[in-house]
């Protein structure tokens, strides 16, 4: 006798692929700031893990050589290309799910696992691009500071430091962005990203003008927050924080040694700064250089360095990467990078577009004699190939600034 089997979106967690995918995708995508203004490029399949960015090189103006003389052929010009490499790198994270988990859990584990992992690798892929476009070499020290260890709390994001990368981006003859993220027209306008401690000081400019009060309705970004004087500005909870690596003290006294043992447990962050040869730390007024070799040994918190120093207990110990240390604290205020670009002043890359996230889902059982009880899955996420950077440092000013507390 013939039967009827009903197979229910229940049986197959494939099934319901489209939705989780859908899912990291929106989850993920609500990271997205800095990655959203790039030139976007893919790297056919096949054909490698880099991505060459060609542009010309414009011709020199000069009114003497261009000057024609009557019935004389000049000289022809010759036509040269600079150009800028990246190399792509994939991104993923997983969860294991048990299968009394998924069948005692009031939430559904493998939705949300979605969501979680779409929001971790989005910041991720926003925190690659954002590094990327810090790395322009056209700085701008707030209220005309020298470095940024020379800045200070005073020295905040005000609409004169607006206007001068504004100017700085003009005279760099950098191409603004005429249309909006749906592909609709706009005035053109350069683009702010920003963090909201850096937007509160200079929202408090009466020059400031709400995106509320628009005199001309247009389609706006993401996270636009406003405009000023051509710019338009979009937050990010993720834009770059320059934050003091280390602050601590020597333990004891040294003798003409290049080992010295730190007072205080160190921080995660300390560690990591600690442990990378070449960096520079100061000590009492006096900087040295970690080693490159057994730069930092956790069970006994010794920090090695490139040379012998005498050193005395208490002497204090912090790193010169943030602002100015104070003078009797050494603690060093939290420098802000606010991003202010043109079109095309990076780029973004990845595979055939698989820069896109993709939501991989593991069934119980699948593992075959690894799991031979079937007591687990895993739902996991992959960027496949993703990279950014700068095109063109001078369409990219990063101002460096401090912000009010």
């Amino acid at each position: 006798m013939a039967t009827n089997t009903t197979v229910s979106t229940g049986a197959n967690t494939y099934f319901n692929k489209t939705f989780y995918d859908r899912k990291l995708l929106d989850t993920a995508k609500t990271r997205f700031v800095h990655a959203n203004f790039g030139q976007k490029r893919s790297i056919p399949r096949n054909n490698g893990k880099w991505v060459e960015f060609r542009k010309y090189d414009l011709f020199t103006p000069d009114t003497n050589a261009l000057t024609l003389v009557e019935g004389v052929t000049p000289t022809g010009q010759n036509l040269s290309q600079s150009k800028v490499d990246a190399e792509v790198k994939q991104y993923g994270a997983y969860v294991e799910i048990s299968d009394l988990l998924e069948m005692t859990a009031y939430d559904p584990v493998v939705a949300d696992s979605a969501e979680l992992l779409g929001e971790q690798l989005g910041t991720v892929i926003e925190w690659v691009t954002r590094d990327a476009m810090c790395q322009t070499t056209n700085v701008q020290y707030a209220n005309g500071a020298a470095s940024r260890v020379a800045l200070t709390a005073s020295d905040k994001l005000t609409v004169g430091e607006i206007r001068k990368a504004v100017r700085t981006l003009k005279k760099n003859k950098a191409r603004p962005f005429v249309t909006g993220m749906d592909g609709s027209g706009r005035k053109p306008h350069f683009i702010c990203i920003c963090s909201p401690d850096s937007t509160y000081d200079l929202q408090a400019d009466p020059l400031w003008q709400d995106v509320s009060k628009y005199s001309n309705a247009e389609q706006i970004y993401s996270g636009e927050i406003g405009r000023l004087f051509g710019v338009v500005f979009v937050e990010a909870t993720e834009a770059k924080v320059y934050s003091q690596s280390v602050l601590n003290a020597v333990n004891a006294n040294t003798s003409s040694s290049p080992n010295f043992v730190l007072k205080n447990t160190p921080t995660a962050k300390e560690v990591a700064y600690l442990s990378t040869g070449g960096n520079k730390l100061t000590i009492g007024s006096n900087e040295y250089t970690i080693a490159s070799s057994n730069a930092y040994t956790p069970s006994t918190r010794t920090v090695r360095l490139t040379s012998a120093v005498s050193l005395s207990a208490n002497d204090p110990v912090y790193s010169k990467d943030a602002g100015a240390p104070d003078a009797s604290t050494h603690v060093a205020p939290d420098v802000h990078a606010t991003l202010i670009f043109g079109a095309d002043a990076y780029g973004v890359v990845d595979v055939a577009g698989s820069g896109a996230m993709e939501t991989i889902i593991k069934p119980r059982g699948s593992a075959g004699t690894t799991d031979p009880l079937d007591q687990r899955s895993t739902v996991g996420a992959k960027v496949a190939a993703y990279t950014a950077k700068v095109l063109n440092p001078l369409w990219l000013v990063k101002i460096e600034h401090c912000v009010s507390a």
